[in-house]
C-alpha cells in the first residue's frame, strides 16, 4: 500500500491530512454517542471530568502520544530543527523570527482595529468582532509553520520558530486589546527558545549528535498535527451563522498576514517567500483566547478598570468568537499549504530554491556560471 505517496498528493500533507483525522476524531468523541461510551465505560475506560467517556481521552500512553502531545513534540522537532543549525544560520533565525512575528502582528492589530472603527466592535461585519479579528489574526499555528517550513523552507525559516511561539496563545491579543499590560515575560521567550538553542549548541559541538538528530526533522511532523487535530472540533462547520465569519476571518488571516510578511521580507531582501505564506494561519489554541480575555476582562471588573455592562458584552461574544477562530484555524490549515505549493513552484521557476539559505543559492549560481564558461 503506498498510503505515504497518497497522503504526499495532498498539500502539506504530511501536516494536513493528519490534522483533520485527528479532528474528525475528536468531532466524533464530543458527540459522546451511547453506544461508544457504553463500550468504552465496559472496557473500563476513566471517566473526563464532565462524566463522559472519550476513546482519545483513556490515559496511558495512547492518550499521551494522540492527545495531549502536541507541545512535546514540537519541542522535540524544534530541538532536532536546532541541531541542524549552525551558528550563522542561528542568527538568520533570529532576523526572520522578528520579521514575521512583528509583520503578522501588525497586520492583525491594524485590520482589528479598522473593523472596530468602521463596525460595530462586538458584532461587526459578518457577525465579527474585534476580538475575534484579533485573536485569530495574531495568533499562528507553530506546527502548521513547522511543518510546511520543514518541507519546502530552508533552516532558518524553521529556526524563526523560536521567536513566532511568542504569538501563540492570549498574551498578544490581550495586550492588544488593553486588557493586560504590555510587559513582556522573558521567561516565556527562554522557555520557547531554550530546546532549538540547545539543540544548535549539540549540532555544531559533535556532528555525529547532528547526524543522528535530523530524521526527527521529519518523523514528527505527523505526530504532533494529529494531536493538534485531536484538540478541534469539526461541528463548528455545521453552523452557517458562524461558518461565514470564520471564513471571512480565515481569508483575512491568510492575505494580509501573507502580503504583509512578504512586504517586510522584500525590503529586507530576502529572495524566498516561503516563510510568510507559512505563518499566515489561525493559531488552534487561539480558540482559547476569547475565553482567557473574558477571564482578564472579569479581573478588570473586580479592579474597577472595566465596568459590567462591558464585562457581560465580552461575555456574550465569546462563543461565536470561539467557533469563527476554530473555523479559521481549520480553514488556514489548507490554505496555507496551498499557497506555500504555489509560491515553491514559482520561485522554482525564477531559480529560487526555498529550501537552500541565499549564502547557498549564491554558491548554485556561481557553480553554474562556471560550468557555462567551461
Amino acid at each position: 500500500m503506498r498510503i505515504k505517496d497518497t497522503i504526499e498528493k495532498v498539500p502539506g500533507g504530511l501536516m494536513v491530512v493528519p490534522l483533520l483525522l485527528g479532528a474528525s476524531l475528536n468531532t466524533i468523541d464530543q458527540m459522546h454517542i451511547p453506544a461508544v461510551m457504553r463500550v468504552l465505560e465496559f472496557l473500563g475506560a476513566p471517566q473526563t471530568e464532565e462524566g463522559y467517556y472519550e476513546f482519545l481521552r483513556i490515559g496511558g500512553f495512547s492518550q499521551e502520544l494522540f492527545k495531549d502531545s502536541a507541545l512535546v513534540l514540537i519541542a522535540l522537532f524544534l530541538f532536532c530543527v536546532g541541531s541542524q543549525m549552525n551558528l550563522k544560520v542561528g542568527g538568520k533565525a533570529l532576523k526572520k523570527g522578528i520579521l514575521i512575528t512583528g509583520s503578522k502582528y501588525g497586520a492583525g492589530l491594524a485590520v482589528g482595529m479598522a473593523f472596530g472603527f468602521f463596525f460595530d466592535p462586538m458584532s461587526g461585519l459578518f457577525g465579527l468582532s474585534t476580538l475575534a479579528l484579533i485573536a485569530g489574526m495574531t495568533n499562528s499555528n507553530s506546527g502548521m509553520y513547522a511543518a510546511l517550513t520543514g518541507k519546502f523552507g530552508n533552516r532558518s525559516d524553521v529556526g524563526g520558530l523560536s521567536i513566532l511561539a511568542i504569538n501563540d496563545g492570549p498574551f498578544l491579543t490581550l495586550a492588544a486589546l488593553g486588557v493586560l499590560g504590555t510587559a513582556f515575560p522573558m521567561i516565556s521567550f527562554i522557555a520557547v527558545l531554550l530546546p532549538i538553542g540547545i539543540g544548535m549548541i549539540l549540532g555544531n559541538l559533535d556532528p555525529k549528535i547532528r547526524e543522528f538528530l535530523k530524521p526527527g526533522e521529519a518523523v514528527t511532523i505527523p505526530f504532533f498535527a494529529f494531536a493538534l487535530g485531536a484538540g478541534m472540533d469539526l461541528a463548528n462547520f455545521f453552523n452557517p451563522s458562524v461558518l461565514t465569519g470564520g471564513l471571512t476571518l480565515a481569508f483575512l488571516t491568510f492575505f494580509c498576514s501573507a502580503g504583509a510578511g512578504i512586504l517586510v521580507f522584500k525590503l529586507f531582501r530576502e529572495k524566498s517567500f516561503i516563510a510568510p505564506i507559512s505563518e499566515a494561519s489561525t493559531a488552534g489554541n487561539a480558540a482559547a483566547t476569547p475565553a482567557a480575555v473574558a477571564a482578564a476582562a472579569s479581573v478588570a471588573v473586580g479592579a474597577g478598570a472595566m465596568t459590567q455592562a462591558e464585562f457581560e458584552a465580552i461575555q456574550s461574544i465569546v462563543p461565536m468568537a470561539t467557533a469563527q477562530i476554530s473555523i479559521s484555524t481549520i480553514t488556514t490549515s489548507l490554505l496555507c499549504p496551498l499557497g506555500v505549493i504555489l509560491i515553491d513552484k514559482y520561485q522554482r521557476k525564477k531559480g529560487i530554491d526555498g529550501t537552500k539559505e541565499d549564502l547557498e543559492l549564491k554558491e548554485d549560481k556561481q557553480e553554474t556560471k562556471y560550468a557555462v564558461n567551461d
